[in-house]
């Protein structure tokens, strides 16, 4: 298990970012524009018992590589989201049953009528464009820039949006970096994952 711990900044124009323009303070080193396409399906019973435990359960592949998430809800204050998270690689896009037995999951598994009824309720789609950022004392950022959209079997919306992952270090960076980047560009705070834009959706 690890703490997440990251800023969510919406942005506010239809116009996709440059990061490749942005210039940094001194203090921040950013390092080369990585390009990922992601893909995740999220995970819940018809009666959204993950939801209701205030739990999160998905499956990403990252270009070729598949990856198993248990995340709590957690709480989050002016766009900063603090949770818990088990995140395991995978051979294919199948569950390690034996890991998600060492996450608060394992009560739905325990129960084969309620783990059997586990589907695909809705699917993120995006193209991440990812910075590592290096401040003077070692701390360590991964700005994450992602537009692409969430979707269920009848309903879409857009995505579109900044994170601010800590790596290493100082939270406080976090915010300065956030700071730093609202008057740079058309973004603002936002309390809302993409997994609750995906229950929302659903609840449409």
């Amino acid at each position: 298990m690890s703490l997440e711990q990251e800023i969510k900044l919406i942005v506010n124009s239809e116009d996709k970012l440059d990061l490749s323009a942005i210039t940094w303070p001194d203090g921040v080193k950013a390092g080369a524009i990585k390009t990922i396409s992601l893909l995740s399906a999220y995970y819940d019973t018809p009666e959204l018992d993950l939801s209701k435990g205030r739990l999160g359960l998905r499956l990403r592949r990252s270009n070729q590589q598949w990856m198993q998430t248990v995340k709590t809800s957690g709480r989050v204050v002016d766009g900063f989201h603090q949770r818990d998270e088990w995140e395991h690689p995978l051979e294919s896009d199948q569950w390690d049953l034996d890991k998600l037995y060492e996450t608060p999951v394992r009560e739905l598994i325990d129960n084969p009528t309620v783990w059997d009824s586990i589907s695909t309720i809705f699917t993120t789609d995006f193209i991440r464009q990812a910075v590592l950022l290096s401040m003077e004392d070692g701390s360590q950022i991964e700005l994450a820039y992602d537009y692409g959209k969430v979707f269920t079997s009848d309903a879409h919306s857009r995505i579109h949006e900044v994170e601010l992952e800590l790596i290493s270090g100082d939270v406080e960076h976090l915010k300065l970096v956030a700071t730093y980047l609202e008057k740079k560009l058309p973004i603002s705070l936002s309390n809302i994952s993409k997994a609750q834009m995906g229950y929302e959706l659903l609840n449409n």
